[in-house]
């Protein structure tokens, strides 16, 4: 029998793994000769390619010496850590990237924890050495000391180390060598992997960790096979994750070859197949068979740390923009979400149109919101909340481990930021010009800092930070300091109007919008909200002025995405999120309802 490996690629975000998966796939013939190669290949979602960030675990599948490499490309994004944590039951090793500048990150700790929990042995891949601030040697010491830390046994310590320069598709076993290839990481990985041990005659077992769709065959389910082996039209049982069993028949199947899918008539213990014609299959579930029905442990998620709400859209301009607007095509598409994004909570809210929508931090939720509006869907959405816990009385909220790499003249304006926003330093270390914080923080301290940190560091500083634990509740943290200016009329936006408002606050928009009663046009300069009307036109006379009008110039509006749109918005505060559109607008329209719920 063929020799099968599976191997997942977990780091931080940006420090390389789609890259070196691009390059594991060229050197091992998966391409042919004459075909182009795409750049960060495994990323081919729309959003994916725009944002330059893994956010969906992938499949790939290689040869290299007879013996068959499934590859899986995880996300580096804290964010999208419940993709990570269910993909690490498939794979026999993981190959730890770790930028050799930038040394372990949050989310570098938070893989390689759940990896060595499951029993893996890690590969530990030094990638960036070609860096002029690259300090491989010391990253070396403060991964082992990572480990240990994370209580790693004396054989997971025994790791080997290559060190890489990904985008050139090297590797070799020290810095002196002169690297060629990815020959080192190759033959690394046969020998360090141990072989899948042979459960071929035990009754079958195929857990769900991933979920694709095809417009023909519909859903289908992707797992490794635990126990024995699978044919085409086996008639087999699907151990629900509530406890129930219902039949079903793998009408196709399939095993990875390159970045495609092959079909096949059977396939054996240990490889990663994806099977199609099992209608309602979901993530956790096992496929067994009849005579055997023995579920697998079910896979154990982190809980969300941010809830939004996600109302049916209910402003002047509702429909206009989208396709479905409804409260029940709302809840078939969160539904839908569910059922493949495990790391997401959905609830009604009862008695509002709308669902209460749970996620592992702002990205994550602002991506279905970003893939829903792409789809056609209106909706409007809430301030995202952090989730509280109450342990022994004590009301306890979600802490993160955030590091801040900042220029060094920037470095006292965000200790000064942080401090406000109850965060704790850990440490500081400056060289080369570079401030790194390591901080404490709570994750609603760092609700809306993003845009103000950027702001802050002139775009040069880097934020990375991920869940760590819960604390007691540190009390009341400072909001925004501004008020924002309120369209008090419904119509288009006139240059004239705008010209007036702009010495009172930033606008949001330009000349020539549509806008209505109660929607947010601006940020005031002062602490109160202000009511304005940004469609007043110019007063016409028919006397001729005995002065030249005075030249309208206008200061360019700033454009918020919708990230930043979320960061923004207060409690008494919405987004407006639309296939062409995010408003930001009040929940009470007008300035007498405002009053009344003050």
């Amino acid at each position: 029998m063929q020799r099968i490996i599976n191997i997942g690629i977990i780091a931080h975000v940006d420090h390389g793994k789609t890259t070196l998966v691009d390059h594991l796939l060229r050197q091992s013939g998966a391409f042919r000769a004459n075909e182009p190669v795409v750049e960060c290949i495994m990323d081919s979602n729309e959003l994916e390619r725009e944002r330059g960030i893994t956010i969906f675990s992938k499949n790939a599948a290689i040869s290299y010496k007879g013996v068959k490499i499934n590859i899986v490309d995880t996300p580096g994004h804290a964010d999208f850590g419940s993709e990570v944590e269910r993909i690490l039951k498939t794979v026999d090793s993981v190959l730890l990237l770790v930028d050799a500048a930038e040394g372990p990150m949050p989310q570098t700790k938070f893989v390689l924890k759940k990896s060595l929990e499951l029993g893996l042995r890690p590969i530990v891949v030094i990638n960036k050495i070609d860096r002029k601030d690259q300090r491989a040697h010391h990253v070396v010491n403060l991964v082992f000391e990572l480990f240990m830390e994370l209580g790693a046994t004396d054989e997971q310590l025994d790791f080997p180390i290559l060190y890489a320069i990904a985008r050139q598709g090297i590797a070799k076993r020290s810095l002196e060598e002169e690297g060629k290839d990815l020959g080192p990481l190759f033959e690394t990985i046969l020998a360090h992997v141990p072989s899948y041990t042979d459960k071929t005659d035990l009754p079958l077992q195929i857990q769900i960790t991933s979920l694709d769709y095809d417009d023909y065959m519909g859903r289908i389910g992707i797992g490794r096979i635990y126990q024995g082996k699978v044919k085409r039209q086996t008639p087999v049982v699907v151990c629900k994750r509530d406890g129930r069993i219902g039949p079903a028949k793998i009408n196709r199947l399939f095993v990875f070859e390159g970045l495609k899918r092959k079909e096949v008539e059977e396939a054996p213990c240990g490889d990663i197949v994806a099977i199609a014609g099992i209608e309602g299959i979901t993530i956790g579930e096992t496929i067994c068979l009849p005579e055997a029905p023995r579920p697998l442990p079910p896979l154990k998620i982190g809980e969300p740390t941010l809830t939004m709400n996600f109302l049916v859209n209910d402003s002047p301009f509702a429909g206009k923009e989208g396709r479905f607007v409804t409260n029940r095509q709302l809840k078939e598409r969160l539904e839908r979400e569910v059922q493949t994004n495990i790391g997401l909570r959905v609830e009604s809210l009862g008695g509002v149109e709308g669902y209460k929508v749970s996620g592992r931090g702002e990205l994550h939720l602002s991506i279905l919101l970003e893939t829903m509006r792409r789809e056609g869907y209106e909706v409007q959405v809430s301030r995202p909340e952090v989730i509280t816990r109450e342990i022994n009385g004590v009301i306890m909220e979600p802490i993160e481990q955030l590091v801040v790499t900042v220029p060094d003249p920037y470095a006292r304006t965000v200790i000064e930021k942080l401090g406000l926003r109850k965060g704790e330093m850990q440490g500081m270390r400056s060289e080369h010009g570079v401030t790194v914080l390591e901080y404490l923080i709570p994750t609603r301290g760092l609700l809306g800092y993003y845009t103000e940190f950027m702001m802050d560091t002139k775009g040069e500083g880097l934020l990375d930070h991920s869940f760590s634990h819960y604390e007691p509740f540190k009390g009341k943290l400072v909001r925004r300091p501004n008020g924002v200016l309120i369209s008090g009329e419904t119509g288009i936006t006139v240059a004239y109007a705008l010209w007036n408002l702009q010495e009172r606050g930033v606008l949001f928009l330009g000349p020539g919008v549509p806008v209505y009663e109660g929607m947010i046009i601006g940020q005031n300069s002062r602490e109160q909200d202000m009511t304005v009307n940004p469609c007043k036109e110019k007063r016409l006379t028919n006397m001729r002025s005995s002065t030249a009008d005075e030249a309208i110039r206008l200061i360019p509006p700033r454009t918020l995405t919708l990230e930043q749109a979320l960061e923004f918005i207060e409690q008494d505060e919405l987004v407006e999120v639309t296939p062409k559109s995010i408003r930001l607008r009040k929940k009470y329209l007008t300035e007498q309802e405002r009053r009344r719920n003050r």
